[in-house]
């Protein structure tokens, strides 16, 4: 897949950056990586700028793309009359002042919650959006990495998830600007019949540790990436999924010291809450 370049520019500026102070502590100096370096680095909102907005809201996807982040990745999911919503959760209860299951709710109950101000007063009256939104409001602005959460509840969202790509004309390779993602892999085959033109990726787990190559080439059949828990990625195994024809963006980084670590095991993105730290790289001290 083609890859997109980083812009580099807005995080110089920013007061959250923490780059040089962490690398100082460790012996390092930080400095700007060359162009190329950043032509290879994916750098992917996890729900949205999660590090600085409420996630999975207009918000956050907002912040994802003022930063600019190559993905906003959002959580899709359905709720009780079939309307796809963007929330991570399987109950409304952490991020929202609500309580019960998504799958339980209507719509109209989930519209009435407040999503954003658990994180700040800053986010109140944020509420949970409908997939739909998201797709209207940064289709062609920025890429959209769909993550399919827990589908086994939701029978059909693959369908209709394909249906709002389709109406849309988003269904169409179009330089990788909407990759389609989940933990349950069946529900990956499921939707890359579905979408044949758009890339795949399986999300992975610490149980995927031990991934063989066998395995990883029967992922290849229908995926284009493999995307672990960032704990189990070693420069094997992103060897690996190299050679199995698949990319890798781990998730998810939280730390200057993570996205650094990612960066020198070779990966090809970083999905992080702070996509700041995706621009800058250290070299030691000499």
């Amino acid at each position: 897949m083609k890859r997109m370049s980083t812009i580099l520019a807005v995080s110089i500026a920013m007061t959250t950056f923490t780059g040089p102070a962490l690398a100082a502590e460790h012996g390092e100096v930080s400095k700007v990586i060359s162009k190329q370096e950043q032509q290879k680095m994916i750098n992917v909102a996890h729900r949205g700028a999660s590090g600085h907005a409420p996630e999975n809201t207009m918000g956050a996807f907002q912040k994802g793309f003022e930063m600019k982040a190559d993905y906003i990745e959002i959580d899709v999911q359905m709720t009780k009359d079939g309307e796809l919503v963007v929330i991570h959760d399987t109950t409304v209860d952490r991020t929202t002042d609500g309580t019960g299951k998504v799958g339980n709710l209507t719509f109209e109950e989930i519209r009435q919650l407040d999503a954003g101000s658990w994180f700040s007063e800053a986010y109140a009256g944020e509420q949970v959006p409908t997939f739909e939104e998201v797709l209207d409001a940064f289709r062609g602005k920025v890429g959209i990495l769909i993550e399919l959460k827990a589908p086994e509840l939701y029978p059909g969202i693959e369908e209709k998830i394909a249906d709002a790509l389709i109406e849309r004309n988003m269904n169409k390779s179009n330089n990788g600007k909407v990759i389609m993602q989940s933990f349950n892999h069946e529900s990956m085959k499921k939707s890359k019949e579905l979408l044949p033109n758009l890339p795949h990726g399986v999300l992975a787990g610490a149980g995927w540790a031990n991934v063989t190559e066998e395995q990883l080439a029967q992922f290849a059949a229908y995926a284009d990436y493999f995307n672990p828990t960032m704990n189990i990625v070693t420069e094997e195994l992103v060897s690996d999924v190299h050679e199995a024809g698949m990319e890798i963006y781990p998730y998810t980084s939280r730390s200057q010291e993570q996205a650094f670590r990612l960066f020198d095991l070779g990966v090809d993105g970083i999905i992080t809450d702070y996509t700041e730290h995706v621009y800058y790289h250290p070299v030691k001290n000499q």
